[in-house]
């Protein structure tokens, strides 16, 4: 076998083509973007080079004469000063991007290579696979939920990977469960009590996002986002000029119909932010996205209707927790989200505007998180492992830490 350091153009580019080597046969399987996973490994684009640094192999098999080898593997390794996770007592590192046929020889390589990479920048562990950057895409190993079309930024692969990474030593750190349900399903009774209650409190409000005032909105998020967040599960505070320029990006995807904030007195204290599920469309363009693409991605999006939405973040500030705000939050979404409304002084569904809906993932070491999106009459569509490697093996492995 034939491993390689990606260091020119023409390996970047087969290290693209792997992915889509292992998955060509799958009939669920979505190409990511290649602008997408480029921007990964470009430091002019990735502002995660500012507290690391990233590389990548791509692996062949033998040559034969007069032909390279067949692409059969691929992984990336990177550091990053800011990847923190509670209870961490030692530096680690990371692995993403993995890609291998099914043969354990093959993977160890991989994961060889990227051990001892990470061993010489000073890491005693190695988390994966995991994204270089945020933890909103390119997160985790899919061990249920294989058979499904990935949504936007989501990883994909066979299930044989689970046994390639836990044969070589690596042990769950955590689970990330997927939540998914029908949209014209009915919310449970609690919610619309709870609802009533804050209802009646003429200090609350709610509203959808607009996009003509999107650095409202965005200023609304970023302080939400901070008091409930940051500081949990590794996440970090966010600057507003940071969430702006993601919302920017988004806007000309952005439905303004299914981005939902509450106040309080005037001040943002929830909010819920989907987004339209961009693979139903993005399946289309086989990873491209030139000039032409883009052409055909808009009349693609104008012609083919997006019946799915995704859940990207929903949460209370932490003094609002426990009081209803989230039954709240998730009624006054569904009046549009469902056509919820009241006849004869029930709730009724009306014609919904998306047909399926799934959150992104939420770590098993947040339990409040589950206990609401379980609360919704959900179904545990997909689960995904963040795996653990210790490079010390007589280290005393211990699993992320539950939040309180």
């Amino acid at each position: 076998m034939q491993l390689t350091e990606v260091n020119n153009k023409k390996l970047a580019n087969e290290f693209l083509l792997v992915n889509v080597e292992i998955n060509r046969n799958n009939p669920a399987y979505i190409r990511p973007l290649d602008k997408d996973i480029n921007t990964v490994f470009d430091p002019e684009k990735n502002k995660s080079f500012r507290f690391g640094k990233a590389t990548r192999w791509v692996l062949k098999d033998e040559s034969t004469a007069g032909s390279e080898g067949k692409l059969i593997g691929r992984i990336a390794a990177f550091t990053n000063s800011r990847y923190k996770n509670k209870g961490d007592d030692i530096p680690v590192g990371c692995i993403g991007f993995f890609d291998c046929i099914n043969d354990q020889n093959a993977a160890d390589i991989l994961f060889d290579v990227a051990k001892h990479w990470l061993m010489q920048q000073g890491m005693q562990a190695m988390d994966g696979p995991v994204n270089f950057g945020e933890r909103d895409r390119w997160w985790g190993l899919v061990v249920k939920g294989n058979e499904i079309p990935p949504m936007y930024g989501m990883n994909f692969n066979p299930p044989y990977y689970q046994k390639l990474f836990e044969n070589y030593g690596f042990k769950k750190f955590y689970n990330q469960i997927c939540f998914a349900l029908k949209v014209n399903g009915r919310l449970q009774e609690k919610f619309f009590e709870r609802h009533a209650m804050c209802a009646r409190d003429p200090n609350f409000s709610s509203t959808h996002l607009k996009k003509n005032q999107l650095e409202k909105f965005v200023k609304d998020f970023t302080i939400v986002y901070n008091r409930a967040w940051a500081g949990h599960g590794g996440m970090k505070q966010i600057e507003e000029k940071v969430a702006f320029k993601l919302f920017k990006a988004m806007k000309p995807v952005l439905d303004e119909r299914i981005n939902w904030f509450v106040y309080y007195k005037g001040e943002p204290v929830g909010v819920w932010i989907n987004l339209t599920d961009l693979n139903q469309w993005f399946k289309y363009l086989n990873g491209k996205f030139d000039f032409w693409h883009k052409l055909k991605f808009l009349w693609i999006k104008s012609t083919i209707k997006n019946k799915k939405f995704t859940g990207l973040i929903f949460g209370v500030v932490p003094e609002f927790q426990g009081k209803g705000v989230d039954s709240y939050l998730i009624v006054e979404g569904a009046k549009v989200v469902q056509g919820l409304h009241i006849e004869n002084g029930e709730y009724k569904n009306g014609i919904p505007i998306y047909e399926d809906y799934e959150m992104q993932w939420v770590g098993e070491f947040n339990p409040k998180m589950i206990n609401i999106a379980e609360s919704l009459g959900t179904y545990r569509s997909r689960i995904l492992t963040t795996y653990r490697y210790l490079f010390d093996r007589t280290k005393e492995f211990k699993p992320h830490p539950v939040l309180d």
